[in-house]
Parts: structure tokens; sequence; C-alpha cells
């Protein structure tokens, strides 16, 4: 029995043809040069660095560009952001050290063997859980996104002609590793009469609070203790965070200290005041936690530049706080045609998916979308139809098409 390779698509096929045949717009000098030997570089004619000049790894020195940068700054101490590189990743996880960072009140320096969390309020038995005890519970690893609900708010307005790492960089996505809350909440004998909600609070200056319904999170939520494979890092929320897969990113409460069962919402500073959108009418959408579809092309986006005619792979990332991702398809012409793309499988319930579309530019102006279809058969919207829907009053979800524009001369632009 013959096994049988996949072939590509015809379309892929003459595609492919082409840059074999030279679409590729190799210049004579390179072909010229192609035929000389292969140039000895100097880093091949002697021994590189030793195995433990950097204990910890690191990155290339030619990738240092390549880091979180800050889209504005923050009036209060401590309070402050920054954003995740997505135009120069590749995959769907994101590095430890480029993960997005969101701080109501500076990172807090814990001791892991001082740190406690408590479970509490209507339980049978409350109790204090040391970092040990925690240690030692059933766990388990999945991959899953956070994206913050502020993500994208400036493009409410229209296009803000920001890169995006700037528009869409407070996502990211990891394998996180920990405890059900389920687990937890078995260890103090499980909740009492009617309790609905569990409130959970950060050790960090800031006590950042947020109730959130343990029927919709109980078995889904994590209260995890590693990321990617190593311990939190701490802006991330070293030693113990909750990790509640699909809801908005200020619910993964960080520096977790506490979890309180209680009846109904405590209605907490960050899910009255902040994190609630209002809406055109002046009334509020209060407990908003799901992120609704999304997707967002990476390469080319703002910044880039297209160097020569000829073939160019559309690649990007969509994903959804409802379940998985079912279709990405992209438009180069504005949204007035559209095609499938290809995604990367298998497809993760509320994690980052990547997905890639080939393109033969031709030199002429074009501009580049994506739109995203879940699992739930929620197709992500078009501007227009977001504020049609919800006004301009709010920062928050925000998750309409992206378009970039590139002009003649393959400048890539957010207009």
């Amino acid at each position: 029995m013959t096994s049988r390779k996949s072939s590509p698509s015809p379309g892929r096929r003459r595609l492919l043809g082409s840059l074999a045949a030279g679409g590729f717009a190799a210049s004579q000098a390179g072909a010229a040069e192609l035929l000389r030997p292969l140039e000895i570089a100097a880093w091949s004619k002697t021994p590189g660095a030793p195995i433990l000049e950097h204990p910890y790894g690191l990155p290339s020195r030619y990738e240092a560009d390549v880091v979180r940068r800050a889209a504005k700054a923050w009036p209060l101490p401590g309070a402050a952001s920054s954003m995740t590189p997505l135009a120069d990743l590749h995959g769907s996880i994101t590095p430890n050290g480029l993960v997005y960072e969101r701080h109501h009140a500076g990172v807090p320096d814990i001791d892991p063997s001082l740190h406690r969390l408590a479970i509490h309020g209507l339980v049978p038995n409350p109790k204090l859980f040391t970092m040990d005890d925690i240690l030692r519970l059933p766990s388990e690893s999945r991959i899953h996104f956070i994206e913050c609900s502020g993500n994208t708010g400036n493009e409410w307005n229209g296009p803000s002609g920001m890169p995006v790492q700037l528009t869409h960089g407070l996502l990211s996505c990891c394998e996180w590793t920990g405890v059900r809350l389920s687990t937890l909440l078995e260890e103090v004998g499980g909740i009492t009469g009617t309790s609905g909600w569990v409130l959970a609070e950060g050790a960090d200056a800031a006590a950042m609070t947020r109730s959130l319904p343990l029927q919709r999170i109980a078995d889904r939520a994590l209260v995890a203790y590693a990321q990617n494979g190593e311990r939190l890092r701490p802006e991330n929320g070293y030693p113990l965070r909750l990790i509640v897969p699909g809801f908005e990113g200020n619910t993964h409460v960080k520096w977790l200290r506490r979890l309180k069962v209680v009846d109904a919402p405590l209605q907490t500073r960050e899910e009255t005041s902040k994190y609630t959108n209002l809406l055109a009418d002046g009334t509020a959408r209060q407990f908003v936690f799901e992120m609704d579809a999304k997707s967002v092309i990476t390469r080319p986006s703002p910044g880039h530049r297209l160097t020569t005619h000829g073939f160019y792979p559309i690649s990007g990332l969509a994903w959804s706080g409802r379940g998985t991702i079912r279709q990405v398809e992209v438009s180069t012409d504005g949204g007035t045609s559209w095609r499938t793309a290809r995604l990367e499988t298998p497809a993760r319930d509320r994690a980052l998916t990547r997905f890639q579309a080939d393109w033969n530019w031709t030199g002429e102006p074009a501009s580049i979308l994506s739109r995203a279809t879940d699992s739930t058969g929620y197709v992500q919207p078009t501007r227009e139809a977001l504020v049609a829907a919800r006004g301009l009053n709010s920062q928050y979800h925000y998750n309409a098409i992206q378009q970039w524009r590139i002009d003649a001369a393959g400048e890539v632009r957010n207009a």
C-alpha cells in the first residue's frame, strides 16, 4: 500500500508554479550570485558562545526590536499597559516575555512561600491555601487567549493610523497550567444555598476585584500558576492568577488572593464605573463577559512595506470567546469579494487560530481585510454595523473588521 501526499489546490499550484518560474522577481544579479561558491561567513569560522553564557535563554540580538510597547502614558502611579508585537510573532502561542500587560497599581513582588489564597463566603468549610497546597492538587494544562476588553478601542471613531501592535496588541495566547476552580470549591465542601457568584480579588495595591457567575465558569476556569511550561511571570500574576477562558481580560484576576462565594454580584468599581459599555441611548451593558469573534491580518500590516511585485502570504490571527473559529475569509479589494483562508489545526476552544491566504500583488493599490466566523455561527461585523448597534460612547468590546490599505509604493497603512 502506497501513501499519497496531499497536493495544493489548482489555484495554489499555478501560483507556486509562477514562483518556480521566476515569479518571485529574483534579479539577474541575484541569479548570478547563486552561481558563485557560497561565502563562509565569520560566524562559521570560530566557535560560538559557551552554553551557559545566558543561563536563562535570550532571543538573538538581531530580534531586539521584537518587544512589548506602550500605547499611551497613564495618569496614576503604577497604572500601565504594554502591547504584544503581533506582527512579529509566528504560530499562535505568545512567548512569556511578550505577553501583554495591564496593571492598575504596578507589579507586586510576592514571596510565594508567604502567599495565601482564601476561599470563603457561602461555602461549608472556608480555607486558606498555601502555594504548596495548590501544587499538590490535580492540575491540567489548556491553551487559551486573553484579550483586554479595551483592545482596539481606538478604532471606534474610525482608523486610528496606528500599527497592529498598538491597535490589537492587548491580546496574547498561552498554555496555562493550574487547578480547576471546581476542584478548589470541592476542597471547601462545595457551595451552599443559592449562591451563584464568586468575587475574585488580587493582591496588588489596587485590590482588583470582579464578580463572576459561577455556573458559567466553575468547570472551565483555572487557578493557574504556570504559563507555557514555566511559573507565571510577575507581570502576569505570579504566583497565582485566575484564567476564565473567553471572558474579558480584567476578569482573569492576577496575583489572586481571595475567592468569596456570594449570592449576587457585589457591584465593584471594575464592574460599574469601569468595564461597562455605555450605549447610544445612555443605558449600559453590564457584565458583558465574553469577547466576540474577531480577526486581524498581522502580515502585511502597517509598518510593513511590500518591496517587490509577486507572491505574498497574508497571515493573521482569529479568536472567539464563545468557542472555536470555524472560518476566516480574506479580501484584497476592500470587501467587494471574499475567499476562504486556511486555518491551522486543530481548532482550539477559546484560543488564537492562525490563518493564511495566498496573494499575488500586482503593484496596484489594495485594501486587505479579514473576517471571522465562530462555532456559534456569529460573523465578525463591519465597523458600520457595530456602531449602528452600540453607538460611539463605549471604549470596550470593539471587534469590527479591520482594514489595512496598501499603496502603489507597497506601503501598508491603517487608513
